[in-house]
């Protein structure tokens, strides 16, 4: 989402992979069919055979749109600012695909684990996964892989990022699936109360992630903070000039004093941040704004200071998406009718988007990079209100032809993640070229579709939609050929 850095050293503004499970079972008929589980929070595990009930389609579709979305905001961005990520507070089209990721693991997450047999073997399962989608989140977008225009490979362990995407959807994944395995009650669910208290210890520990959330970003002194401003040098290597960011306050927001960005860089450490954060986009650090561009001549110190999106506090409050996306799970395997479901989810969906737009308006703004409580409640509604839709079309109506392509892209949505959101696809194929690097299949096709739609916008964004249709057709003919690659 953010314009295009070493693979996926860019922000989180990438939403990727929902989380990695492989069981799969069958939920509670609904009053006009049966409907089979997507069996992985970031994607589906196999194909269906014979003997096994039809998926949740939507959940695939959902997955899929997730993932195309996320393609087109961060190679499309740099064409059309307004889609890219808000520069700090508001929101734009970018800044849904992370929470629509986080949303649709929680729900996968439910009926991955709804029959739980043996807790301690699902609770070795749930950290094995945690720690090898943490891992390859730090292979892919810890700057070991620069990505497009940039043939080499390789990272200076000072300042490798830590966290990213995958790592954050990792926590979200952990958090929410051990609270399914280890918080739910054996109530069986006939009413509405039996429904609640089956679940209420799971909506206690979300108020609790909120609240240390809000706790601490609200509580914490934010001191002066000095950082290293990036030389000029063609490694970006953080050696230059120490500069010194004036705060000494509490509860600040804004990009500078954030008590996000200084557990961040107590923890973490200044180096390992990402270094091109999406504030260098304000108006006060960019003559461009909102899309990137030269300092204005009295910009702030901070405006080249690094910032993480994808910090530590803020994927707390990202971890209770999961738990929002969970509860929307249980609707699904508790209640049998399409119009239980569908009542149920717009009830949530509007009460969470009122929520979400009371406290943007009157207390705490809507910011993807700190993860706001109006933010988490807006963006979680909108995931509802689109479950539903997809819902509708999908396992309602059962009109999927239309959504065939987004549905393979769901079921193979690892695969198209690390080869197209993570650009080792296009960086390997740049790296057969004619003469000179520049004279690369990747780029010449760029390039022709700007000549002949006159207008490198509108020829950046015929080549993104190609690339999405390209990855479509290649996930299509994995889910053919019965080829997922699974954690």
């Amino acid at each position: 989402m953010e314009s295009r850095v070493p693979l996926l050293s860019s922000s989180s503004d990438h939403p990727s992979p929902s989380e990695f499970v492989d069981v799969e079972d069958e939920i509670p008929p609904s009053s006009t069919g049966i409907h089979q589980a997507s069996s992985d929070p970031i994607q589906s595990s196999k194909p269906n055979s014979a003997d096994q009930k039809p998926r949740i389609v939507s959940l695939d579709i959902f997955r899929g749109l997730t993932i195309a979305l996320m393609i087109l905001v961060d190679d499309a961005g740099g064409a059309f600012p307004s889609i890219n990520h808000s520069p700090w507070f508001g929101v734009t089209l970018a800044d849904f695909v992370m929470p629509f990721f986080l949303f649709i693991v929680g729900v996968s997450i439910a009926l991955v684990f709804k029959k739980v047999p043996n807790k301690s073997a699902a609770t070795k399962k749930v950290i094995m996964r945690t720690i090898k989608l943490f891992l390859l989140g730090v292979l892919l977008q810890g700057g070991y892989f620069h990505g497009r225009n940039n043939l080499s490979y390789g990272v200076d362990i000072e300042h490798i990022r830590w966290l990213g995407v995958l790592q954050r959807i990792s926590i979200g994944y952990f958090l929410a699936a051990i609270a399914e395995i280890w918080l739910v009650k054996g109530t069986l669910v006939d009413t509405s109360t039996a429904f609640l208290k089956k679940y209420y210890i799971q909506w206690i520990l979300a108020c609790l992630l909120s609240s240390l959330y809000l706790g601490l970003l609200y509580g914490l002194y934010v001191p002066n903070w000095e950082f290293n401003l990036p030389s000029m040098a063609a490694s970006g290597q953080l050696d230059g000039e120490s500069r010194v960011v004036q705060c000494g306050v509490r509860g600040s927001l804004e990009p500078p004093c954030n008590a996000v960005g200084m557990i961040d860089r107590l923890i973490l450490g200044e180096k390992h941040l990402y270094q091109r954060p999406v504030y260098r986009r304000t108006k006060e650090c960019s003559v461009n704004s909102p899309d990137y561009g030269p300092l204005p001549p009295d910009s702030p110190d901070w405006c080249l200071a690094p910032f993480d999106p994808e910090g530590i506090l803020s994927s707390v409050m990202a971890a209770v998406t999961c738990f929002i996306g969970l509860q929307y799970g249980h609707i699904l395997m508790n209640f049998k009718s399409h119009k239980q479901r569908v009542l149920l989810w717009s009830m949530l969906s509007l009460l969470l988007l009122l929520f979400g737009c009371v406290f943007g308006l009157f207390t705490i703004p809507l910011s993807k990079p700190l993860y706001t409580l109006s933010y988490l409640c807006f963006t979680s509604g909108l995931s509802g209100f689109l479950l539903i839709i997809i819902y509708y079309i999908a396992d309602i109506k059962q009109f999927r032809k239309p959504t065939v392509l987004l549905q393979w892209m769901g079921m193979n949505a690892l695969i198209v993640y690390g080869l197209a959101a993570c650009e080792l696809f296009p960086a390997a194929i740049q790296g057969f070229y004619w003469r000179s690097p520049e004279n690369n299949l990747v780029s010449a096709t760029q390039l022709s579709l700007q000549s002949l739609f006159h207008s490198q916008k509108w020829g950046t964004l015929a080549f993104v939609l190609l690339e999405i249709l390209f990855w479509c057709l290649v996930a299509g003919f994995l889910h053919w050929r019965g080829l997922y690659i699974k954690l």
